[in-house]
This record gives C-alpha cells, sequence and structure tokens, in this order.
C-alpha cells in the first residue's frame, strides 16, 4: 500500500425516477458527501469525526453506513489494517438523495484506493449494499449504483447483482427542491404494502418500459410519458407538505416529468434544457416559501463520474 491518506467527493443521487422502485437511479454533480481516510496504526476502523449531521450518526464502525462496508471489505482480504475516518455530511439525511448510499459507496471506494485497487468497482457495489443496508433495512442498489458508477443506472436484477448503464440525452437536466424536512427510508418503506394490483403493474412495467427506450433514443417526450408512478408515488406523496402544488407549478414551468426522488421528501424533475430547469425551481421553490416551508435547490446534469478523489 503506497499511500496512506485519501480524499474523496462522493454524488447524490436520485432514485426510483418514477415508476422504477429500486431498479433506477442516477447521480447528479451538484452535491456530494467527502470521506477522509487516514491510516491508524490501531488495527481497526475508528470514526473521528462527522459533520453535516447534527449529531444524528453514529461513531460505532459496526452501525455507520459509512464504515460497515470498509470492515467487510478488510475481512474479505483478511487484512488487520486500521484506519481514521472523517465524514462531512452535505448530502441531508433522510433527504430522499441518497445520503446513506453516499457514505456506503464512500468509505469503500476510498478504501479499495488506498489498497491499489484490489477490487473492479462492480465488485465494490456488494460490499456497499452491505453498509446501505444498514440506513435502510433492505437490499436494494438504485442509489448505491449510481453513485458508484457514475451516470443512470439500471439494476436488470438482484440475484445475482445485474447492472446496466443506460445511455440517456445530453441535454438532460435535473431540478431538485428539497424542502427541509426528514424521512426515514426505512419508515418510508414499511408503509409500502406487499402486493400490487396487476392493473397497475401493467402500467408500471410499461412505464419503466417507456422511460428506458426515451433515454436510449433521446426521446424526451416520451421520458416526460414514462416519469409516471402508480404504486409508490400515490402512498409516499401524501407525507410530502404540498407535493401536488409543487408538482403542478413544476409541469406548468414547462419539464418533462416530475416525480419523487427515493422516498422523499425531495422532488425531482427532468428538463430538455437549463432555462426550463431554472424557471421550474424558482417556481417550487414559491410554492414552499409561500407556504412557510424552508427548502433547498439544486441545477444538475447527470453526474456521469461517480466518486471523485480531491
Amino acid at each position: 500500500m503506497e499511500k496512506n491518506k485519501i480524499k474523496i467527493a462522493v454524488p447524490a443521487s436520485v432514485s426510483n425516477v418514477g415508476p422504477g422502485f429500486d431498479i433506477m437511479g442516477f447521480a447528479i454533480d451538484v452535491i456530494s458527501d467527502v470521506i477522509t481516510l487516514t491510516r491508524n496504526n490501531h488495527e481497526e476502523i475508528v470514526i473521528k469525526k462527522i459533520t453535516g449531521d447534527n449529531g444524528k450518526l453514529t461513531y460505532d464502525p459496526n452501525k455507520n453506513t459509512c464504515t460497515v462496508g470498509m470492515i467487510h471489505l478488510l475481512k474479505y482480504l483478511k487484512l488487520n489494517i486500521g484506519f481514521d475516518v472523517i465524514i462531512e455530511k452535505k448530502i441531508g439525511i433522510g433527504s430522499g438523495l441518497g445520503s446513506s448510499a453516499a457514505s456506503a459507496v464512500g468509505g469503500v471506494f476510498a478504501l479499495n484506493e488506498l489498497l491499489d485497487k484490489p477490487f473492479k468497482k462492480k465488485e465494490l457495489l456488494n460490499f456497499a449494499m452491505e453498509g446501505e443496508k444498514i440506513a435502510s433495512k433492505a437490499t436494494h442498489a438504485d442509489n448505491v449504483a449510481p453513485c458508484l458508477f457514475g451516470g443512470f443506472i439500471l439494476i436488470r436484477d438482484y440475484n445475482p447483482i445485474d447492472i446496466v448503464n443506460l445511455p440517456f440525452p445530453k441535454n438532460l437536466y435535473c431540478t431538485i427542491i428539497h424542502p427541509q424536512i426528514e424521512i426515514e427510508t426505512a419508515a418510508s418503506r414499511k408503509l409500502l404494502g406487499k402486493k400490487v394490483d396487476f392493473k397497475k403493474a401493467i402500467t408500471q412495467w410499461g412505464n419503466v418500459g417507456g422511460l428506458i427506450a426515451g433515454l436510449t433514443t433521446n426521446n424526451y417526450n416520451l421520458i416526460g410519458r414514462s416519469i409516471k408512478d402508480v404504486i409508490v408515488e400515490p402512498i409516499r406523496g401524501k407525507f410530502i407538505p404540498f407535493y401536488e402544488d409543487i408538482k403542478k407549478v413544476a409541469y406548468k414551468s414547462g419539464v418533462l416529468g416530475c416525480n419523487i426522488s427515493g422516498s422523499g421528501p425531495a422532488i425531482f424533475t427532468l428538463s430538455d434544457n437549463k432555462k426550463i430547469a431554472i424557471i421550474a425551481a424558482r417556481k417550487m421553490q414559491e410554492v414552499c416559501t409561500q407556504n412557510k416551508i424552508v427548502s433547498k435547490i439544486y441545477i444538475s446534469k447527470i453526474d456521469k463520474q461517480g466518486p471523485k478523489v480531491l
């Protein structure tokens, strides 16, 4: 091992993307967590500092999403070495923007870099998912995969994990509004039933296929028609204040589609140009401001790289 210290930025992500519950997501390039690893002499993982979490995250390395995957990775390699970890949270916890996924990816990616890359990115995915599982109490990769690989990702299957990096139009813009409330992913998942109406499932499958077809053929109209979720959004949307009002003004602004990012409360739109993305941002934030809800706005193209060494 040649290096003893590394600092990386790990991007936020939008998951589900309308109909693609647990199977679709993309990375954004305007907000990232920062993870720093330094080799220590303790032969153990030590979380030295966490910022930006308002004291919510644990310093127990066996329970923190950033370090759980690191522990699994070191055990797999049978390495008895230790690292000090600093976690700078810039992606809101419980935001719906892949905060836990960014931590999970950041830890294993940074560790792999310091160990001179014994694993390819695809092999790192399973270690990162171990960390994500701590936060969401479920195995899903629709935030972890785009965060790790960058781009627009389809998870074709989980057993074994099968990742497809989808092409997408170069002028696709994402606008995100994040009302400053927190929704825990694990709690949000409990609200979803275990059975799906067959007619709704058919509609959902059609929209997933339409969204993929639209992305791969640069058909913006088809992309917009396909960002529809008839299964999860009707349940989760009720827990986001003024969600329908925000969605309404977004569509009036000319966006292609609008839906919940992950479990919310963040809401995303896709547009075919930056001007519309900016107008939508202003209009959506006006709804929050008028209703005395503090919010943050992000306008981004899809991030193609994933984690970056700083």
